[in-house]
């Protein structure tokens, strides 16, 4: 199952190039709205201010090794392998979400752009990282859903509980859920694999379309953000904030004492 092309047989119906149109298609909303967000929060326009503060407020200059070794190891450390987060869980479930969402992306363009034709026999390498790439995803997506979110572990919240902000997760998670659905029942020969095959494609357009009122954009701010905070600090700028104390605790271990789950 997992080496089986599910856009090969689809080929048989829609042609390759209206496939192609759409992937493209998806790209370009992810464009737009990324764009409309810059716009309208002006992102962008606050990091370079930023930026041009703390570059005044800096007490030494960094030469461009030092800046190349510390965007390194951001990209190394904060990016590469999620090393903010404090717990195991939330970030191995970040990790899975991360890179199967990336794997399956990329497998998708490649097997969409090059083995969408009926009878087109892909290297088995794709399909089978396509399909792993989607369980990733699900598996890591659906552990935060079920388990990791704050108003979930923390606040009480029933994990049904859904606000505007949870756009970006539900849809990816639905995107990749009706994936896997659509490609089992294709290659079965059921009749229900048109029914997930249209609800791919609406889960698709949502979580792409969607880019300006989800928190998809932020995908494209936070390897900047991370690397802007990082070389503030070791220029002395510290992001404009006030050197952190250098006394002891002196009040026990405070909110560090339990885990907040006293729901």
């Amino acid at each position: 199952m997992l080496a089986y092309n599910p856009f090969s047989d689809l080929g048989a119906s829609i042609p390759s190039f209206a496939m192609q149109a759409f992937l493209i298609a998806m790209v370009l909303l992810v464009i737009g709205g990324v764009v409309l967000d810059m716009m309208h929060k002006k992102n962008v326009k606050y990091f370079f201010e930023n930026a041009k503060k703390a570059k005044e407020a800096a007490t030494r200059e960094l030469s461009s090794g030092e800046k190349a070794t510390i965007i390194a190891k951001t990209v190394a450390s904060d990016i590469m392998t999620s090393s903010e987060f404090c717990t195991f869980q939330r970030r191995a479930a970040h990790l899975l979400g991360m890179y199967g969402t990336i794997i399956f992306w990329v497998t998708s363009a490649m097997l969409i752009f090059s083995y969408s034709t009926p009878g087109s026999a892909a290297p088995v390498m794709l399909p089978t990282l396509w399909h792993i790439g989607a369980i990733m995803t699900c598996i890591g997506g659906f552990w935060f859903w079920f388990s990791i979110r704050v108003n979930v572990s923390a606040e009480g919240h029933p994990w049904y509980h859904v606000m505007f902000a949870d756009l970006f997760v539900l849809a990816l998670l639905a995107s990749q859920s009706t994936a896997l659905l659509w490609s089992i029942t294709q290659s079965s020969g059921s009749m229900l694999s048109g029914f997930f095959l249209i609800l791919f494609v609406v889960s698709n357009i949502v979580l792409f379309g969607g880019v300006y009122w989800s928190k998809f954009a932020h995908m494209f701010y936070k390897p900047g953000a991370a690397i802007q905070k990082h070389l503030a600090k070791a220029d002395g700028s510290n992001s404009n904030l006030p050197e952190p104390a250098d006394k002891p605790k002196q009040f026990g271990l405070g909110i560090r004492r339990e885990s907040p789950k006293n729901y």
